[in-house]
């Protein structure tokens, strides 16, 4: 069955009154945001000059979200989405507050500064997968494509203007108003969630629980081979990359003489080099493929890194830094859009919340790591060293190949109803599921290939344990086992298989003869006499 198209093209998600409010409030907090985190980067130079420092409030922030970002999305399945995402922005709201108070005080301090930071990052954490999962509630089916898109497009218009506004209030008014100005950005966002008619969620006798669906989201990102290259790739490149940002409020001040608005107009030019980078990627799209398009993005971030490190007259910078955004939203889309491609709906979120804990963890550690060699050997070599580094690993990471993404992950449901003699708990097991085949001696190779392949979809989509034993007694019976944490996460197997799952199943029902199809039979855990 082919895709369903938007019905009204690119901005059709628009005309639906809801995502729009919503869209249009998200586009003043995220310029909020950017406004707040221009400011706190540029007092950080104020009460320290030190590299490790300033790379320390670019930490504080990506931190959060590399520690929090899975919990997040376990989070964002099982509690009222509205309700989870006004009181994520009061917490934003409070930490603003906090740091303008401070500012106009004269009490803002370097600890002060990195701890309220990495509260901030806390918020940013436990929003950004919510964000995304309710999408395909704001809009018709066809358009969730397009308000993706949208929702990408408006935190590049954010970026855009939002440290070129923050460097503007904070060189004219200072601090203080700037971080005011964040603060009546959260007002319009939590007044538009407030007035988000959203419908109560229906009550699901499968629905997981926090630590069930913890464990379920690990246990699939342990077991998918696509993931694991999109997450290794995304590590690799992030963690080489974050050097300029690291580093970039001490270029705008120390090599390159600019102020606080001087600052603000390089972040906005990176914001502008996004948005044009993604008009463009479409055009780019069908002359390149995805490894060539993060080849490319890790080739101008190295170049536009070895330009600042030689200290550029200003409007040689903000033109570099336009090439610095570009590349660095088709590197953000296309891992991005791989690791979406490759993720059922059933733990997209989860999956895409270990995604945001690998990009976020490379960015802190490479922030930590680079404001450390800043420190060592000073901003010019660091720089240097760090494009360096991006074009030898660009070029070793291009010889490892994106996942096409093409596989059909659309449950399949083909899986009969399991039988039994009578109602079974949902919380009671283990369950052992065995699946007896008949497998002819001469296919027997191929066989055991071939369910190699199977036993990774058994893990991902619950299973704990998995093996294969054959009959002492009748090698060709060949019995395929895997244990499951309880019943009702057997029963969410059943509809987790997706249409590329069950391609394998079938691959492997073509090695068994016999009339009859696998027997496949259910055991239950049993209590000891007197146990609970």
């Amino acid at each position: 069955m082919s895709a369903a198209k938007s019905s009204g093209g690119s901005f059709a998600p628009l005309a639906q009154p809801v995502f729009a409010v919503l869209w249009i409030a998200t586009v003043l907090g995220n310029t909020g945001s950017f406004m707040r985190d221009v400011a706190s980067s540029w007092l950080m130079t104020d009460l320290s000059a030190s590299p490790a420092a300033v790379a320390m409030v670019q930490a504080a922030g990506t931190l959060p979200i590399f520690l929090l970002a899975i919990p997040a999305g376990v989070l964002t399945d099982i509690l009222d989405r509205r309700k989870f995402l006004i009181a994520v922005q009061l917490l934003l709201a409070s930490v603003s507050i906090s740091l303008m108070v401070l500012s106009q005080t004269g009490m803002l301090s370097v600890s002060a500064l990195i701890g309220l930071t990495f509260l901030g990052g806390i918020g940013a954490a436990l929003m950004g997968p919510t964000w995304q999962a309710i999408v395909p509630e704001l809009v018709k089916r066809e358009d969730v494509k397009s308000a993706v898109a949208l929702n990408s497009l408006g935190i590049n218009i954010a970026r855009s203007i939002g440290p070129a506004a923050g460097g503007l209030l904070l060189a004219a008014f200072g601090a203080g108003i700037t971080y005011g100005a964040d603060v009546a950005s959260y007002i319009f966002v939590i007044a538009a969630l407030v007035w988000w008619p959203r419908a109560k969620n229906a009550n699901d006798a499968l629905q997981e629980n926090f630590f069930g669906a913890f464990r379920a989201g690990l246990r699939y990102t342990r077991s998918s081979r696509p993931l694991h290259v999109v997450l290794l790739r995304a590590a690799i490149f992030f963690a080489f990359a974050s050097a300029v940002w690291a580093l970039l409020p001490l270029v705008a001040r120390q090599l390159l003489g600019g102020d606080a608005s001087f600052y603000g107009i390089l972040l906005g030019a990176v914001g502008a080099g996004a948005i044009g980078g993604a008009l463009v990627m479409p055009k780019l799209r069908e002359r390149l493929s995805a490894d060539g398009l993060l080849l490319g993005a890790a080739l101008i971030t190295a170049t536009v890194m070895g330009v600042l490190s030689l200290a550029p007259p200003k409007i040689v910078a903000i033109i570099a830094l336009l090439f610095l955004g570009g590349a660095w939203i088709t590197a953000l889309t296309t891992l991005n859009g791989t690791a979406q491609a490759v993720l059922p709906n059933w733990v997209r979120g989860r999956g895409l919340a270990v995604y945001l804990t690998v990009f976020n963890g490379a960015m802190t550690a490479g922030s930590l790591g680079w404001g450390a060699v800043g420190t060592a050997v000073g901003i010019q070599s660091t720089l240097l060293i760090g494009a360096a580094g991006l074009l030898v690993a660009g070029f070793i990471m291009h010889r490892i190949k994106l996942p096409a993404g093409d596989a059909d992950m659309v449950p399949s449901n083909h899986w009969p109803e399991p039988l039994v003699a009578e109602p079974v708990a949902h919380d009671r097991g283990p369950v052992l599921i065995l699946i007896e085949y008949k497998v002819e001696k001469q296919h027997r190779a191929a066989f055991l290939h071939a369910i190699d392949h199977l036993s990774k979809e058994r893990r991902r989509d619950g299973a704990y344990g998995w093996g294969v034993t054959e009959d002492s007694a009748d090698p060709e019976k060949i019995v395929e086992w895997f244990m499951v944490e309880s019943w009702a996460e057997h029963l969410r197997q059943h509809k987790r298989v997706s249409n590329a799952d069950a391609d394998l199943q079938g691959k492997v029902l073509t090695y068994h003869v016999g009339p009859e199809k696998p027997v496949v039979r259910h055991f239950l855990t049993i209590n000891r006499p007197g146990a609970a």
